[in-house]
């Protein structure tokens, strides 16, 4: 006769088969991507990196003595070394002095009203920030709100794309096939990730309010959407790892992947469904190195600034749409 299991019995993920196995694909496909490029400490001492085991893959540098702290939306994560590089070669004094986050805006706005202290994994560390960067609208809001010193410098613009595994294997055509069912989306998590109202605004554009709601509430409540925290980190992942078919993202964030070797695609959206955010920044209230951050603030929309940024498909902000 069988024994009915302990309630504290542990059964198996059936999700991942109840066992563990050694990857079959190159460890390059987890975070972080630049092998090292996007850390500006001097001397990194041992390193223990270790993709997919031990990785702090956003947050960049040496807290030894900062002399410029950057808290910058993760949308552009991969052109924040060669910024950083531009910048220390016109401003030497800064050269390994400089710490930069590129969490998501929502989690980086959280992290200052914890102080500046956060934690990943098993380290807790506090690094306030001297200028915060997200999209136009949050800067300004922020300004309103009295945490961000103005006024808001705007720079960049970018556009959305659908993200697909190389060779697009579900036949993702465009934004209309996201509500399929069928297709297995990783998305932004509306609660943290602005670029989740702009997703919204497309597939509206696209679909009308229907095609918003089966994206990100049926879908959502059948498991077919997974809503990400690290949507620039997670949704490449997913898609190489086989565990996703398609997610939105910014274009530029394609064109990164692509640039690093990548198995990944881009379906477009047109013009008359996409929508355009602008970036932005400004000076922390009260920063611990104000001038550094005014410093920052002139070189991010400098044209050699701008140049990098447009390696990956951004465009200079000239004043048009806001968001």
């Amino acid at each position: 006769m069988a024994l009915a299991a302990p309630a504290d019995a542990q059964t198996p993920d059936h999700g991942w088969q109840g066992r563990a196995e050694a990857p079959r694909y190159k460890g390059s496909v987890f975070p972080p991507w630049q092998h090292g490029a996007n850390n500006d400490a001097v001397n990194r001492g041992f390193d223990i990196t270790v993709p997919e085991a031990d990785s702090l893959a956003d947050f960049h540098g040496d807290l030894t003595d900062p002399k410029l702290v950057l808290y910058v939306g993760g949308n552009y994560f991969f052109a924040m070394a060669p910024l950083v590089a531009a910048f220390e070669a016109m401003h030497t004094e800064y050269k390994g002095h400089v710490f930069w986050e590129t969490l998501p805006p929502g989690f980086l706005l959280k992290q200052m009203e914890a102080g500046g202290t956060v934690t990943s994994g098993n380290m807790t560390w506090t690094v306030k920030p001297d200028a915060y960067f997200a999209g136009l609208v949050k800067v300004r809001q922020m300004i309103d709100q009295g945490v961000l010193a103005g006024p808001a410098v705007p720079y960049a613009t970018n556009t959305l794309a659908i993200m697909v595994a190389k060779g697009n294997p579900a036949h993702v055509t465009g934004l209309a096939d996201l509500g399929k069912p069928t297709i297995r989306l990783s998305m932004p998590n509306p609660a943290f990730e602005g670029i989740a109202r702009q997703i919204k605004a497309s597939l509206a554009k696209a679909g009308g309010q229907a095609l918003a709601d089966a994206v990100y509430r049926t879908k959502v409540a059948d498991g077919s959407t997974i809503l990400t925290h690290i949507h620039h980190r997670q949704t490449p992942l997913f898609l190489m790892q086989g565990v996703a078919d398609a997610g939105v993202t910014w274009q530029s964030e394609v064109v990164f992947q692509q640039q690093a070797g990548h198995p990944i695609a881009q379906v477009s959206i047109p013009s008359a469904q996409n929508t355009t955010a602008v970036y932005a920044g400004a000076e922390v209230k009260g920063a611990a190195h104000p001038g550094a951050a005014q410093t920052w603030l002139a070189f991010i929309r400098s044209p050699t600034a701008l140049a990098i940024f447009e390696r990956y498909g951004f465009k200079p902000y000239t004043g048009g749409p806001k968001g």
